[in-house]
C-alpha cells in the first residue's frame, strides 16, 4: 500500500513542479516563495489548532500531537534545509527549461543512496551501482542537450543552483528517515503530521524575514511581483504530495530509498508539462536523457 501512495505523491509532485514554473515566469522569486510557504502554513494551521483545542482529530490521520523544544529543534533544522533547497530550486527553475530541471532533480535518489553510503554505512550492490552509473551518463547527456539551448553546465550558475537544490533535497530525504525512524532503530520517532505542519510554519516565518531584508528594500529596482493563480496551486499540490509522502513513510515496511525513487518519477509529469504547455525545445534528445534517468531509477529499484 505504501508503494501506491508513493506513486500518487510522485504525480502530485510533478504537477507542483509544473505550476511552480508557471508561477515564476517573469515573477519575483522571493515573494512567490514567501506566499507559497504562507499558503502551505494556512493549510495545516487548522489541524494544529483543532488538535490542541478539541478532540475532533484525535483518531484521524490529521491529528497534530503537541511537543516540546526537544522535538521542535529537529523540525526547525528540517525547515532550514528544505527552505535552502527551495530557494536554490526556485531561482534555478525560473531561469531554466522544465525539461532540464526535471531530469536533474530526478537524480536525487542517487544522492540519497550515496548519502546513505557515507552517513549510514550502507553498501551498494551491482544493480545500485549500475543505477548510479546511468544517472551520471544521463547528466552528461543532459548537458549536451542543454548546450543546444545555450546552457553551459560548467559555467551556468542556474545549473549549480538546481544541483545544490537537489543535494539539499537529498539531505532532507535522509533527515526524514532519521526523524521518522523509531528510537529503537536509531531515529527520533517524530509524528509525521507534527513534522509537516510545523516545518511549514517555521518556513513561513523565515521567508518573511528574507522578504523584508532581501527583497522589499530593493523591490523597485528588481523583478516586480505580480499575482498569478498558479501560486495557490503550487501550495496545494506540494502540501498534498508531502502529506501522502509522509503517510507512506509511516506505514509498516515502507522504505525511504524506494519511496524517494518513486517520488522522482514526478519527472515524467513535469516533462510532459514542459513539452505540451511550455513548448520547450530539443525534446527528442531530452527524451533519451529522461529514459536514461528512468532506467537508472529502475536499476536502483531492483537493487533495493
Amino acid at each position: 500500500m505504501w508503494l501506491i501512495f508513493a506513486f500518487i505523491s510522485a504525480a502530485l509532485l510533478g504537477c507542483y513542479d509544473s505550476f511552480k514554473k508557471e508561477a515564476l515566469a517573469g515573477n519575483a522569486v522571493i515573494p512567490v516563495l514567501f506566499l507559497n510557504t504562507v499558503f502551505c502554513s494556512l493549510i495545516f494551521l487548522p489541524f494544529i489548532i483543532l488538535s490542541s483545542t478539541t478532540t475532533l482529530l484525535d483518531t484521524s490521520q490529521f491529528h497534530v500531537p503537541e511537543a516540546g523544544w526537544e522535538a521542535h529543534k529537529f523540525i526547525l533544522l528540517k525547515s532550514v534545509i528544505v527552505l535552502l533547497s527551495w530557494l536554490f530550486g526556485y531561482f534555478g527553475m525560473k531561469h531554466l527549461p522544465l525539461t532540464i530541471v526535471g531530469p536533474i532533480n530526478a537524480t536525487r535518489p542517487v544522492m540519497v543512496l550515496c548519502g546513505a553510503l557515507l552517513v549510514f554505512g550502507e553498501k551498494l550492490n551491482g544493480w545500485q551501482w549500475l543505477g548510479v552509473a546511468l544517472s551520471i551518463v544521463s547528466f552528461y547527456m543532459l548537458s549536451r542537450s542543454g548546450r543546444k539551448e545555450g546552457i553551459d553546465f560548467k559555467h551556468d550558475k542556474w545549473i549549480y543552483f538546481i544541483v545544490l537544490a537537489a543535494l539539499l533535497g537529498a539531505v532532507s530525504g535522509l533527515y526524514d528517515k532519521y526523524l521518522m525512524a523509531p528510537p529503537e532503530n536509531g531515529g527520533v520517532g517524530l509524528d509525521r503530521m507534527l513534522v509537516q505542519s510545523w516545518y511549514n510554519i517555521y518556513q513561513a516565518a523565515m521567508m518573511l524575514a528574507v522578504l523584508m531584508l532581501a527583497w522589499w528594500p530593493q523591490r523597485k529596482h528588481t523583478t516586480p511581483m505580480h499575482w498569478h493563480w498558479s501560486i495557490i496551486c503550487v501550495s496545494i499540490f506540494l502540501s498534498a504530495a508531502d502529506f501522502i509522502y509522509f503517510y507512506a513513510l509511516s506505514l509498516p515496511g515502507a522504505m525511504i530509498s524506494i519511496v524517494s525513487m518513486v517520488r522522482r518519477g514526478s519527472v515524467v509529469v513535469s516533462f510532459l508539462f514542459g513539452a505540451l504547455f511550455f513548448h520547450e525545445k530539443n525534446l527528442k534528445s531530452k527524451v533519451i536523457d529522461l529514459i536514461l534517468v528512468l532506467l537508472g531509477m529502475l536499476c536502483l529499484y531492483i537493487g533495493s
